[in-house]
């Protein structure tokens, strides 16, 4: 089936053509060809091969910009948003880790369908989960399932901890697992999930929680095991509260970074989460190796945590992609709202130059230059799909994945940003899409969900919480 999206008010590619945001066109249409993007270009340039399509989308006054690329999630904590909202990140884990360990699998699918409507909304169309508390009857297959159903394309993380605090570690003994367990898990996962072709909807990520929650035989062999099959990648959290420093430093006699060399986790296959206290050799160190790194702005501010400096990253050749983190610490899924304070914490992120001149200049000095709507963007789209190891999503051209999402601009909160529409998406947002492809599948149609009833998603959301509470 082929679909023709035409009268584009402003077309943002994020192709290789060149910019910030690759090609911007007005007046632009797509043409989808089944699952794949067949022809970019002016309405006038495309009348002549879209004029045999199946079906015509008039997006007249949208902006239209590949799916974003989500990096980073616990699908399982919007059960437990809003909770210990003021208390560090530490404290935050171990009161939850307790609720999380009563959770089942019928938890587990009705907090996954809900976090993938929360993205696809916010304009999210590929997305990664690190699954790694398994309570109960936990299956990470299940996350997959609905995958499915929501028709989201997915990298299914399959995380873990195996360190409880009766061997030193953060989580109670009753949320860790077996290490030999672990490893069969994760050797099935791969065999049955993992699709290594391109346009692939499905694959598999080997994910241990964090240097205080698993031992490093479980990293070294996690690792060993990812290695021996295409395309799976490793992912993992560092550097995200000074605590870790310090506990790294007291059971392994050195920092985040170097514990995560020591067992062989630094690599062009590897991506963690928040690494927001690295010091510049470790920057140039994630650059040369080629490891990446999710930006989480809306948890790191939300938990106090610090400013990752993405900046930084970003000028040394580290790749950076954006994540929403779970919802209890960040308390919602939009990945418009992370692009947007990832731009703004980076402007206000203190200059270290000025800050330290003798006499001091009271507070601390940023720079609007830091980054821009459109970097912030590329990082959750082009930024995104380099983390997860793939070149076929986060772009609109040519024999890349349908991926699509468009806004309407008739908007209140929109009125008067017409002289740069785009920027608006982060600047003026956040906003819900009006139409999304995934696939080229359209799940949005009209601001409507066209694969779930969304009203009686949150009715089960509502019911499986209130039966977690009340056990």
């Amino acid at each position: 089936m082929k679909t023709l999206l035409k009268n584009i008010a402003h077309l943002a590619t994020f192709d290789d053509a060149g910019g910030q945001a690759g090609r911007e066109i007005t007046g632009a249409s797509v043409l989808i060809d089944g699952n794949v993007i067949a022809a970019v270009g002016t309405d006038a340039e495309l009348a002549e091969v879209g004029a045999g399509a199946d079906r015509v989308i008039d997006l007249t006054d949208h902006v239209v910009m590949p799916g974003m690329v989500n990096t980073h999630h616990h699908f399982y904590q919007n059960l437990t948003r809003v909770m210990v909202q003021d208390d560090p990140l530490f404290v935050w884990l171990k009161t939850l880790y307790p609720i999380w360990a009563r959770l089942d699998d019928d938890a587990n699918r009705v907090s996954s369908r809900m976090a993938m409507a929360e993205l696809i909304h916010s304009g999210c169309t590929t997305t990664s989960d690190h699954l790694y508390i398994m309570p109960g009857d936990f299956r990470l297959d299940t996350c997959i399932e609905v995958a499915g159903e929501m028709g989201m394309r997915f990298h299914a993380a399959r995380g873990a901890m195996s360190r409880g605090e009766s061997k030193g570690g953060l989580p109670p003994d009753s949320c860790v697992e077996d290490e030999d367990a672990i490893l069969t898990d994760m050797e099935r996962l791969i065999g049955r999930h993992h699709d290594t072709a391109d346009h692939a909807m499905t694959r598999i990520v080997l994910a241990p929680c964090s240097p205080f929650s698993v031992t490093p035989q479980l990293m070294k062999d996690a690792a060993a095991l990812a290695r021996r099959h295409t395309g799976v990648r490793l992912h993992s959290h560092i550097a995200e509260v000074l605590d870790e420093e310090v506990y790294c430093q007291e059971m392994y006699g050195m920092r985040s970074v170097g514990f995560a060399e020591s067992v062989g986790w630094l690599g062009p296959d590897v991506w963690f989460a928040h690494a927001i206290f690295l010091n510049d050799d470790e920057i140039r160190h994630f650059a040369e190796t080629g490891t990446g790194a999710t930006f989480c702005p809306s948890a790191h501010m939300r938990c106090g945590l610090g400013i990752m400096r993405a900046r930084e990253m970003l000028d040394a050749g580290v790749v950076v992609g954006l994540g929403v983190d779970g919802s209890a610490s960040n308390d919602t899924s939009n990945m418009f709202l992370e692009a947007r304070f990832a731009q703004y914490l980076q402007r206000v992120a203190p200059d270290r130059y000025l800050s330290a001149q003798p006499g001091g200049r009271g507070g601390f000095g940023g720079t609007p230059t830091a980054m821009s709507t459109r970097e912030a963007l590329w990082m959750a789209t082009r930024g995104g799909a380099a983390l997860l190891g793939r070149d076929d999503i986060g772009q609109i051209a040519p024999g890349k994945s349908a991926d699509i999402i468009a806004m309407n601009l008739n908007q209140i909160g929109l009125a008067g940003a017409e002289r740069d529409p785009l920027a608006a998406m982060v600047m003026c947002g956040p906003f819900k899409v009006d139409q999304s492809f995934i696939n080229g599948v359209q799940v949005v149609a009209d601001g409507a969900f066209t694969r779930i009833d969304i009203g009686a998603a949150l009715a089960e959301h509502r019911a499986t919480m209130r039966r977690i509470y009340d056990a």
